[in-house]
């Protein structure tokens, strides 16, 4: 008995002993971002297929480009974004393609202005905007040929 004793002790002993080396500190994470940007991704995604009509500003009309924009911000995110795709690209902050993230919009020169066309990036190189051709909400890449060429600018209205 006394030998089992013994034994427990040692190994109580050497668990006493045992040194942990904690892990590597991880690479400082990113803030999360905005909750309202994703509700603003889940909403926009919620359009497709709805109705085009120039000027429109709600679904159950129809809705344009700036319209979408300023329907989903407002719904979404309690945000007024309102007026023109040119009037919307002067609010917000400015980035690099490179640095969207779901819920930045991303601009277009479609008719001679750079700020002529407005949709939501949703991620992985794809938007949700309201073109007047095919006459629906849809979504898009931005790599497409024809929008990769007309791309002007992205801005984020999330901190």
């Amino acid at each position: 008995m006394r030998i089992v004793v013994a034994i427990l002790g040692l190994l109580l002993a050497g668990c006493g002993a045992l040194v942990v080396t904690p892990p590597a500190p991880a690479a400082r994470e990113k803030a999360p971002r905005d909750p309202r940007a994703h509700e603003v991704v889940l909403y926009a995604l919620s359009l497709v297929d709805i109705g085009y009509r120039f000027g429109g500003k709600n679904p159950s009309a129809g809705l344009d480009c700036s319209g979408m924009v300023s329907y989903v911000f407002e719904r979404a995110a309690n945000m007024k974004l309102v007026g023109s795709a040119a009037e919307i690209a002067r609010k917000g902050r400015p980035i690099e393609r490179e640095g969207l993230e779901p819920g930045d919009l991303v601009f277009f020169d479609t008719r001679g202005g750079p700020h002529t066309h407005v949709g939501i990036y949703v991620g992985d190189k794809r938007f949700v905007h309201a073109p007047s051709e095919n006459g629906r909400v849809r979504i898009d890449r931005l790599d497409d040929g024809w929008f990769a060429s007309r791309f002007t600018e992205a801005r984020t209205y999330f901190d």
